[in-house]
């Protein structure tokens, strides 16, 4: 069976750069890219806020250089998705599909995904007014009027932001009360820029890729009433789900399921296991950051592979 120095699973920022990282120190990665090839980007239409790129580049273009940059340094890119693998014994086992083959070591660089509504109005528009991630988003909502789904920190979170842009922002929830922590129920409540619709579940995103979101039908979760909110953009924010089901019962998790890593490093539960970005990282999720904790996997990888006499 063919075995490899280093096994990076995932192609996001942080798998690109962990193989850009690995190939550098001769390592001759082997990366997967998985179901999403080039991650949560691909799905982003302009990436404002990475350095490097001042008038801005579309995410799809951007993670087609980071992966043209990791094979000019030698990584070899499997274009399939891992099925299983086994951390229990060493060299680690990773299977996809019907290709096996042994790792030393292993850079998880899986990912998350945003939670959805699930609605087909809301996948049409994706990326023409609506949006998961204020922090990516937000900056072409200058003076509008938007909505935040959701209850959680993570909706208040996004809603505060958002009044730094919007001219208001509507907090759209399915309960009457917020699940948020008390700390950050107060600062929404405190915002004057924030309105609330209780009891609201979004039934319809209205609008078109040309001219965007127009505003968003909602029903009544005790009536059944269904009204009609004008807006130009929406956010959903309802969490994000890690995509680490493939290491599930072997690698320490929270309960969420993003991979437990020790501060400062990348290390994981299992030594010669490595986690970077979004499926180890449920605060931040920046493509920058994930960028960063790639490149720390990759040299946390070298380091362990060279403690064990292994090159």
């Amino acid at each position: 069976m063919e075995k490899h120095s280093i096994v990076i699973i995932g192609s996001g920022p942080a798998g690109y750069t962990a193989a850009i990282y690995a190939a550098r120190a001769n390592l001759k990665p082997v990366l997967f890219t998985g179901l999403q090839p080039g991650g949560q980007l691909t799905i982003t239409t302009d990436v404002e806020n990475y350095p490097g790129f001042p008038t801005g580049i579309l995410g799809p273009e951007m993670m087609e250089l980071f992966r043209a940059q990791a094979e000019r340094f030698g990584t070899q890119i499997i274009d399939e998705v891992v099925t299983r693998v086994q951390l229990r014994e060493r060299p680690f086992l990773v299977e996809a599909g019907k290709r096996q083959m042994h790792a030393e070591s292993i850079v998880i660089a899986t990912g998350a995904q945003a939670k959805w509504l699930d609605i087909p109005s809301e996948k049409l528009l994706s990326g023409h007014g609506v949006s998961a991630c204020a922090t990516c988003d937000g900056f072409f909502f200058r003076n509008k009027e938007i909505g935040v789904v959701g209850g959680g920190d993570t909706a208040m979170e996004e809603a505060l932001f958002l009044t730094k842009m919007a001219s208001k922002v509507t907090v759209i929830h399915r309960r009457g009360d917020l699940r948020a922590s008390k700390v950050m129920q107060q600062r929404a409540f405190a915002n004057p820029k924030i309105a609330w619709e209780w009891n609201q579940e979004v039934v319809e995103v209205l609008g078109d890729k040309k001219s965007g979101v127009t505003g968003v039908k909602t029903k009544n979760t005790q009536s059944g009433d269904e009204k009609t909110l004008p807006m130009n953009g929406l956010f959903v924010a309802i969490g994000h789900k890690p995509n680490t089901e493939l290491f599930k019962g072997q690698l320490e998790m929270d309960p969420v399921g993003y991979v437990k890593i020790q501060p400062g490093t990348t290390r994981t539960s299992i030594p010669g296991v490595f986690a970077s970005g979004d499926a180890a990282d449920p605060v931040y999720r920046q493509a920058v950051t994930a960028a960063g904790t790639g490149c720390m996997a990759a040299i946390d990888a070298e380091r362990w592979l060279a403690s064990q006499g292994i090159h």
